[in-house]
């Protein structure tokens, strides 16, 4: 039996006995893991337990690895689990804290078992179930969409943290070790585990040490788990440079641009026109509005891979912008990441047919590709807008037989974009501001401020669920992961007015104020009234001062 100061362990047979200091049971934690290979799924044939005081040894003998094991180190607040293997292969899934048991006696999938009721995740699917049942599942990566079951897009990576009623559960690595698309939270009939998603993306040729999982009982407030997760992580260091004018409010188009497409019978998109951001500004101008940043949505751009104006729409963006700092303002270019239209397919990652399906970050043409667009939009010799809202890093690839330049996957492969384009917007202007959607503590370093993201999966349909809880929750996220990071508020897509109206209230005491509408919201059709625009002008007074 180990004793510390916050809770009990004891082994038990395959099993580790998690209790509280008063001998409560919190889990039993299965002393089984599996790194799955693409061609042998890994079976456990014996454990052999041993215990030095308070570390416990785990050696595994694999159906697949000439070595295997777990570590487990018994701090005084916490519990560290570190599974390895040893050997040749290509890992596809990598199962921890259950794995699969080939031996005489009880065979097949041995998952750590729990009697928890709740489930946190900071990355929920469904804006509806902030609460989950801890036999529920959650997904935490970057790979996401509308689709059926890939609904958790919301934060591309948020922290890899969940726990069970109060117990925190966080993978540990630095990001460049993250090479798996997502981490899976599999509940069961009182049970769990986790699974890593490599996608036949990472070789292992020796020793291989999965992310450790740390363990910290009786942390009630799971935002507090995310605090001490993220001191677990060790975040990298960032430039402490906040430029004043990126805490002014900011008005984004998607929303205008929205209705004006249910008005016309177009889409989003072919309503990002220099004619329709004049007239949004000057709609909000006339009524008292005037936002410090503008960001010009999708799509203002020929093709998302080459991100060159589209002249059709914007016959002079350059001298807009030069318009709009004239006047105090600072102007934002939505970019839209991994879309590689437009790109020559040997500058991409590709299908098993040599199609492109995303930009590849690996390849050193492609980022120098990167550096040059950067310089292109953002400098003064180029377009000189001051900064990126960077969106849909939850297209980040995922499959096997995906063809890149490089090796890496994963979570570490959108660092790696990520890393090009904002060292790229840096260079071209020291001061740009970069907004992204990556409220993982090891992302700190290339983002400036992270946007909380649209508000509904509006593909579920009606009735549609209550907004604030949602952005609360996201806010309490991003702040307690990244606390020297901005926050955007987010204002699309809204259900109807007096949800607008009250989110509005919130906003200044989650983050910068930000406005996506000029005269109508986009789902109802409702108009902005003079008690609406008051109200933006109290809002945004009220953060100007804080």
């Amino acid at each position: 039996m180990i004793a510390t100061r916050t809770y009990g362990a004891a082994v038990d047979g395959a099993y580790l006995a998690l209790t509280t200091v008063r001998g409560e049971p919190v889990a039993r934690l299965s002393l089984h893991s599996a790194f799955d290979r693409l061609d042998a799924r890994d079976e456990t044939i014996e454990l052999d337990v041993r215990e030095n005081g308070d570390t416990i040894e785990v050696a595994r003998s694999s159906t697949a690895w000439e070595r295997a094991g777990l570590t487990i180190v018994c701090a005084d607040d916490h519990l560290e689990l570190r599974a390895h293997v040893a050997g040749r292969g290509v890992l596809t899934d990598v199962h921890l804290l259950g794995g699969r048991a080939a031996a005489p006696g009880s065979t097949g999938f041995m998952p750590s078992a729990t009697a928890a009721a709740r489930l946190f995740t900071p990355n929920p699917g469904d804006p509806g179930k902030l609460a989950l049942s801890a036999g529920e599942s959650a997904a935490i990566g970057v790979s996401g969409d509308g689709l059926p079951g890939r609904g958790h897009w919301f934060f591309t990576p948020s922290p890899l943290f969940f726990a069970l009623d109060d117990l925190g559960i966080g993978l540990v690595a630095p990001v460049e070790e993250l090479r798996f698309v997502e981490v899976e939270y599999r509940g069961g009939d009182r049970a769990f585990h986790l699974v890593l998603s490599y996608d036949g993306h990472t070789r292992v040729d020796g020793e291989l040490h999965a992310p450790a999982v740390f363990l910290r009982p009786g942390v009630a407030d799971p935002y507090e788990g995310i605090r001490r997760h993220r001191d677990d992580l060790e975040p990298p260091a960032r430039p402490a440079v906040e430029a004043p004018w990126w805490r002014e409010p900011i008005f984004c188009g998607w929303g205008a641009q929205c209705h004006l497409a249910s008005r016309r019978g177009t889409g989003g998109p072919a309503e990002a026109t220099q004619a329709n951001y004049d007239s949004f500004l000057a709609a909000l101008a006339e009524h008292g509005v005037v936002p410090g940043t503008i960001v010009i949505d999708d799509k203002w751009q020929d093709a998302y891979g080459t991100n060159e104006p589209d002249l059709r729409k914007w016959p002079d963006l350059k001298r807009w912008i030069a318009d709009r700092h004239r006047q105090g303002q600072r102007v934002l270019l939505w970019w839209k990441a991994w879309d590689p239209e437009g790109l020559d397919p040997a500058l991409c990652i590709r299908a098993a047919d040599g199609r492109a399906v995303a930009v590849d970050p690996t390849n050193p043409r492609t980022r120098d590709l990167l550096r040059e667009s950067m310089q292109r939009l953002l400098s003064p010799g180029g377009l000189d807008a001051d900064g990126l809202k960077v969106d849909f890093t939850a297209r980040t690839p995922s499959g096997a037989s995906l063809e890149l330049h490089g090796d890496n996957w994963g979570i570490a492969l959108l660092h790696e974009l990520l890393s090009v384009v904002y060292a790229g917007a840096k260079e071209a202007k020291t001061d740009a501001l970069v907004i992204t959607q990556t409220p993982h503590p090891g992302f700190v370093d290339v983002a400036d401020m992270i946007r909380l993201n649209d508000m509904l999966r509006i593909d579920d349909g009606t009735p549609y669920p209550a907004v604030v809880p949602q952005m609360v929750h996201r806010a309490g996220v991003a702040s307690a992961a990244c606390p020297e990071l901005l926050i955007d508020t987010d204002d699309w897509t809204i259900p109807d007015k007096e949800t607008w109206r009250e989110y509005a209230e919130l906003k200044p005491a989650l983050g910068v104020p930000s406005l996506y509408y000029a005269t109508h919201l986009d789902l109802t059709g409702e108009a902005l009234d003079d008690d609406d625009y008051a109200l933006l002008a109290r809002t945004w007074a009220e953060w100007r001062s804080r």
